[in-house]
């Protein structure tokens, strides 16, 4: 490598610097010496350094096959930092998350008509439907029929943590399903589309793996399925700890006439894990079938 050197430039008294040659990720720096009457040739002594190769910035993305099933849906994606799952709020925040959570069970109510069947209420029905696009297990409900249930039955849903009650609370307002994953344990970028079928996957709480069916639609990695369903069931390798920090939230909305609702509770709930979690809003858009991915990370 001494005998291929790159040519020099002109530096102090009669020294020269030869610019770095970038080799992958490695820079190498030579120095190259004064001549002198007794060291009549240049003295090189190379300097290596190593460059640090910058993390790829990880993307959500829509698979083309999710676009096939769902041409006119839309995903509200919001990625956030410095989140404390922890956290102990002070009492005056607690309660003011208290009502919000009240509030928003009160406005749920809204969403639903009298003397109407649970699965006949078009927030509930829409992704009843939805889930007859794509193989599913028996029995398979979105997030947001499981919420509506309840508070149909006069019963509230109930304060769990800080971070919960907030999602829940906006989940509960606008009728759409919400999920959370920890953004730090996604192998790569995190796709949603359709599975081959006996991809990797644990669930929450299971101590065997349930892979897939052929042709189910879920958000995976590359490691494997991250939620199964599109949004029914998480896995435990990218479940939300108490110790994550970093956190990818999706909303789903199959309605094309509510998108503003979709941006509205997006806005809403990147203000709220702003103001009671300490979140750091990393990327925050809705992703539709003419913006078809968007970047996650930092």
């Amino acid at each position: 490598m001494g005998n291929s050197l790159p040519p020099g430039k002109e530096g102090h008294a009669g020294a020269s610097i030869v610019r770095p040659q970038e080799i992958g990720d490695l820079a190498f720096y030579f120095l190259v010496g004064t001549s002198t009457p007794h060291s009549p040739g240049p003295r090189l002594r190379p300097i290596q350094i190593i460059l640090k190769e910058e993390p790829a910035l990880k993307k959500f993305i829509a698979d083309p096959s999710f676009w096939e099933l769902f041409p006119n849906a839309a995903i509200g994606v919001l990625s956030v930092s410095g989140i404390d799952e922890a956290a102990q709020l002070p009492p005056e925040q607690a309660a003011e998350v208290a009502e919000l959570l009240k509030n928003a069970n009160a406005a749920a109510l809204a969403h639903l008509d009298d003397g109407v069947p649970l699965s006949q209420n078009r927030p509930v029905a829409v992704w009843r439907e939805a889930y007859q696009k794509f193989p599913t297990k028996k029995g398979v409900r979105c997030s947001i029929e499981a919420l509506l249930k309840r508070v149909s039955k006069g019963e509230p849903v109930g304060t769990i943590a800080p971070t919960v009650d907030i999602t829940n609370a906006i989940s509960l307002k606008y009728a759409l399903p919400i999920g959370a994953e920890d953004l730090d344990a996604f192998d790569g970028d995190l796709h949603l589309g359709v599975m081959a079928g006996g991809e990797d996957f644990l669930p929450i709480g299971a101590d065997q793996p349930d892979p897939p069916r052929p042709g189910e639609l879920a958000y995976y990695d590359g490691t494997g399925v991250v939620c199964r369903c599109w949004n029914w069931r998480d896995g435990k390798r990218t479940a939300i700890k108490d110790a994550t920090t970093a956190e990818f939230i999706a909303m789903e909305c199959v309605e094309p006439e509510r998108l503003d609702d979709l941006k509205a509770a997006l806005d809403e709930l990147a203000g709220l894990l702003e103001r009671y979690v300490g979140a750091k809003v990393v990327s925050k858009g809705v992703v539709d079938s003419s913006c078809r991915e968007i970047p996650i990370s930092e």
